[in-house]
């Protein structure tokens, strides 16, 4: 099931439990434009609320880039000012807050370059797969962008402050290789085969029970926020939800009948 978009920028499908988001604008190595914020924010608000959906993958169009950063062809016109970055802002906000607040997980599928805007979207992900040839930066130090914290913060988290220095103070490019070395990238796979793992490694997720999945994302990402107390104390209620579910009986008879669980999200 393909779903019905403003932007032809930006697309989306269901099929087997997985919901595809492709970034459509290959001229421009998927550059992320104020449309297709938009579209980030539609598809994944879709997504969270549909039940077929267990698992989301993340791509760019076109096999050369997954996302090479942001349209820097708008910021004279959409982006030139700070009134303009406050109305620029709120779009690309929400598509961030879905990035982040999406309880199913993320896998990003990234082919070629990942880059900028491109990265952080990427680390919003919780599992990336990567073509030998990916490279990855934040060139910011190069155009004169100030870098949100959030964003900073994340990576620092992911890779080490140290790393993190590195990355924004060189804006250099990296291969996937050293991406992997650093803990941005979890598997590398060659452009012939990288989908067919990566869905196969979805599928996988997607018949597990979804309710545990949700608990354990649910517990990282309170672990990356410090373990604030009102975080801490709903993964302990979605874990009390998991042996309270029908998804936990039948994964028990499952297991003793040495049959594969048919699971609920009950």
């Amino acid at each position: 099931m393909s779903l019905k978009l403003s932007t032809q920028r930006m697309q989306a499908h269901i099929a087997d439990g997985i919901g595809w988001m492709t970034f459509n604008n290959p001229a421009r190595h998927n550059a992320l434009s104020l449309e297709m914020w938009q579209g980030i924010g539609d598809i994944l608000e879709h997504f969270a609320s549909n039940d077929e959906v267990r698992v989301i993958i993340m791509r760019g169009a076109g096999g050369k880039a997954f996302v090479s950063g942001a349209d820097i062809s708008e910021f004279d016109s959409k982006r030139a000012n700070s009134e303009q970055r406050e109305s620029y802002g709120k779009i690309a906000g929400r598509a961030t807050h879905w990035l982040g607040k999406i309880e199913k997980p993320l896998i990003a599928l990234i082919e070629g370059y990942c880059i900028g805007g491109g990265l952080a979207t990427a680390l919003s992900a919780d599992i990336r797969f990567a073509t030998p040839d990916s490279r990855f930066g934040i060139p910011a130090a190069k155009l004169g962008l100030g870098y949100e914290f959030e964003g900073l913060a994340k990576l620092a988290r992911l890779v080490g402050p140290s790393n993190a220095r590195d990355i924004m103070f060189s804006a250099r490019f990296m291969p996937a290789v050293e991406a992997k070395e650093m803990g941005i990238v979890n598997f590398i796979h060659d452009h012939e085969e990288i989908e067919k793992v990566c869905l196969e490694y979805a599928l996988n997720i997607a018949a597990n029970a979804p309710l545990t999945v949700k608990a354990a994302k649910a517990a990282v990402n309170a672990w990356e926020r410090d373990s604030r107390a009102e975080e801490v104390n709903q993964v302990r209620a979605m874990v009390d939800a998991c042996f309270n579910s029908e998804d936990y009986i039948e994964g028990r008879k499952a297991f003793a009948a040495k049959r594969k669980p048919t699971f609920s999200n009950k």
